[in-house]
């Protein structure tokens, strides 16, 4: 029940009212502020109660203020800011919600101001792959509900990217420190075809997700999803990475394919060694041989020699797995357990 509904009388009234936090709405709270304001002012308040109109009065000031620092206004939505869920290489991401309705969203925030391109890119890549993208594997994305410049108090402009939640997912980092002698390959595989369709789906799109990274890869371990985040990074195929990943940029620790380190064009190559790499770190040394030489060859140094395209990929792989395993069957995959402290 929000306070219109609850119409504030006394100075005990307001100090209850007080206590239990403003509405979501942001126009019921504003009206709320002003009618708490008005009777628990010290000037209004009963005179001999002055001193706890003081501490009150101060309460709602601060409580008023933390939450004008939580409401982002945006075109679509006021989003009430809530904790940080991560932080990714140019910006960090926290849990938020509608204000008018409490529906779940993650606000995308760069943490400098430099990189709003990269934002709008993003927004950009995702809105292609929702209008363009076959709708069929739509779920490989993360999808966008809106992008918009936020400008601060001191006059800084962040362009910030509302995504839906990505529930129940976690990054592929987790899973290999969870297995640090390297994951059984018939768990690795789904993830593997996944990630397949995943880059098939964007190649077909004419885009290079160029970040194929082990934390940029989500896999929903029950129900076997995959989504592929970060698209900032991404590019038309053919044409040149926007931007790396600093910590990806050592050659020596064969981060990026050659032909990122050469500048040349990426393509659907440039992803499918990224990809590959990933399932290789991943995987250790539990690949058996024809799971190994069929990494090689999508980690060939020249693009040319490397395969490129992500369905027939797919298909090849599915033979290999199949002579080593079997027809396919839906293997459970247990979540890692959370680690305690």
């Amino acid at each position: 029940m929000t306070a219109d509904r609850e119409p504030l009388r006394t100075f005990d009234d307001a100090l209850t009212a007080l206590a239990a936090g403003f509405p979501a709405d942001p126009g019921a709270a504003a009206r709320h502020h002003r009618r708490l304001a008005r009777l628990l002012h010290p000037d209004t308040a009963p005179p001999d109660r002055a001193a706890q109109a003081n501490a009150a009065f101060a309460e709602l000031g601060r409580a008023w203020q933390h939450r004008s620092h939580r409401l982002i206004g945006a075109p679509r939505h006021t989003y009430v800011l809530g904790d940080i869920l991560a932080t990714g290489d140019l910006a960090t991401l926290h849990t938020a919600h509608t204000a008018a309705d409490r529906r779940a969203v993650v606000l995308k925030i760069p943490r400098r101001p430099r990189d709003n391109d990269l934002m709008t890119h993003e927004a950009a890549v995702l809105t292609r792959l929702d209008t363009v993208g076959e709708p069929r594997h739509r779920a490989y994305a993360p999808t966008l509900v809106e992008s918009f410049r936020q400008r601060s108090a001191d006059g800084t402009e962040r362009v910030i990217n509302v995504l839906e939640p990505l529930t129940g997912f976690l990054p592929l980092t987790e899973v290999a420190a969870a297995h640090p002698a390297g994951l059984d390959p018939r768990d690795a595989a789904w993830m593997w075809r996944r990630l397949l369709v995943a880059l098939g789906w964007a190649h077909r799109a004419r885009l290079v997700h160029g970040a194929v990274f082990p934390e940029h890869v989500l896999i929903h371990p029950e129900a076997h999803g995959l989504v592929l985040v970060d698209w900032c990074y991404a590019t038309a195929v053919g044409t040149h990475l926007p931007v790396l990943v600093d910590r990806h940029t050592d050659r020596h620790h064969d981060g990026y394919p050659p032909e990122v380190h050469h500048r040349g064009p990426a393509t659907a190559a440039t992803d499918i060694h990224l990809a590959s790499a990933c399932v290789r770190d991943l995987m250790g040394d539990q690949a058996p041989p024809p799971l190994r030489a069929f990494l090689r060859g999508c980690l060939l140094p020249s693009p040319e020699a490397r395969p490129h395209d992500a369905w027939a990929l797919l298909a090849e792989l599915d033979d290999v797995l199949e002579r080593l395993y079997g027809p396919r069957t839906f293997r459970p995959f247990t979540r890692p357990a959370a680690r305690a402290g």
